[in-house]
């Protein structure tokens, strides 16, 4: 294979896995880890991965990968997730689903739902749940991001304080080792400290890649968090503040 092709192989696997090592990458290459490592070499040098020991990760950075790319990502644990994550919500309830590609799939599991109200900042949750006769659709206004159909600033955050939500489902770019979770857009975030503010609970879904990726702005924390559907365990450190904080973490199977 040329090692242009293999590059760009070898960041689609960064970019749906976090993370790459260089014994694995030759294992799957079949070729040696002196061509891996001059690869990721290579592809740090062009700012597309960050060097660390024995591999590379995705770099540190202020931007997010594109909404596109992201809804590809990971899909088959994402369905996972919102399909455990939906079994927490009964009928009857009203629900806060935020902007992301997990949250997207959280609506699909509730198209059969009764008696549902669903606010939302996210265009396309509210075009999949207009299937659902037998829910109330609110959506949040404010600024349009066209990238991803999400709305956000003040009008947003202004919509949002009106209710008190028996459950908000919120995702996230990022979840550091402190329990943190981050993301990209600081008007979005300012959006997601309303959404939790005005829940009685409420829910995280993130897939594992979440936990090799990095993000400038702060959200909340996993203390700010009822219960945690994710794919795989987070870090240990990320689960003994879960303990310490009595954050239930539910691993979809």
């Amino acid at each position: 294979m040329a090692h242009s092709f293999r590059q760009t192989d070898i960041l689609e696997i960064a970019l749906s896995e976090g993370k790459v090592t260089v014994e694995d990458l030759a294992e799957r290459f079949g070729v040696t880890v002196q061509t891996i490592r001059r690869d990721l070499c290579e592809l740090a040098d062009t700012g597309k991965l960050e060097r660390v020991h024995g591999g590379a990760v995705l770099p540190s950075g202020v931007s997010n990968i594109g909404y596109e790319h992201r809804r590809d990502l990971h899909h088959a644990e994402k369905a996972a997730i919102a399909k455990r994550c939906a079994t927490e919500i009964p009928d009857s309830c009203s629900v806060f689903l935020n902007i992301g590609t997990s949250t997207e799939q959280v609506a699909r599991e509730l198209l059969n739902r009764t008696d549902l109200m669903v606010v939302t900042n996210n265009i396309n949750v509210a075009n999949i749940l207009v299937a659902n006769d037998n829910c109330d659709i609110v959506v949040a206004g404010g600024l349009l991001r066209r990238a991803d159909g999400g709305l956000v600033g003040d009008l947003t955050s202004q919509v949002i304080a009106q209710f008190k939500f028996d459950y908000a489902v919120i995702g996230c770019s990022a979840l550091d080792e402190d329990g943190d979770l981050l993301d990209f857009d600081v008007q979005e975030v300012s959006v997601s400290k309303s959404i939790i503010r005005q829940a009685r609970r409420t829910f995280l879904v993130a897939d594992n890649s979440k936990f090799f990726r990095s993000a400038p702005a702060r959200i909340a924390s996993l203390r700010d968090i009822d219960m945690f559907f994710t794919d795989r365990p987070p870090p240990a450190q990320v689960q003994a503040r879960c303990r310490e904080w009595d954050t239930q973490i539910v691993v979809a199977p």
